[in-house]
């Protein structure tokens, strides 16, 4: 599993031309997932993310969750985090998981993030998105488990 976290002031995705998810404060969170995560891969990662302190206190350090600063999640599924190009100029995108198995993956790690009180938005599994977003900071991290 591989995500692309950047925290948000906003973000938003939609699907030909419908909000299919949208979030204030928070984390937007690219998901790409390959054939070999397993239930404590997303269990890792949801604990992760959920308690990741990337946001500001009062003294401007990072040093406030998710649940601390009222946040919440947008998740899109990415499946091109997988893409190998190390050879050509066409990426392979082999070790991507595909959808059959992908989908009920998907929806166990934003089921996994919601148990922990978190609230969550999401994109629309194998759509063409459109995803916005005001990076607050920048601050963007690369998880992989």
């Amino acid at each position: 599993m591989r995500v692309l976290l950047q925290r948000v002031s906003r973000a938003e995705v939609r699907v030909e031309g419908r909000v299919t998810g949208a979030i204030n404060r928070g984390f937007l969170l690219l998901v790409g997932l390959t054939h070999t995560d397993t239930e404590d891969t997303l269990t890792w990662m949801a604990e992760k993310i959920s308690g990741l302190r990337l946001f500001a206190d009062g003294k401007g350090k990072m040093n406030l969750a998710l649940d601390e600063v009222a946040g919440a999640v947008l998740v899109v599924s990415q499946f091109t985090l997988y893409g190998d190009a190390q050879k050509g100029r066409r990426p392979s995108f082999i070790d991507a998981a595909r959808p059959e198995q992908a989908i009920p993956v998907y929806e166990r790690f934003v089921a996994l993030l919601r148990e922990r009180g978190l609230q969550v938005e999401t994109g629309e599994f194998g759509a063409m998105m459109d995803v916005e977003l005001v990076n607050d900071g920048p601050v963007t991290l690369w998880l992989e488990r």
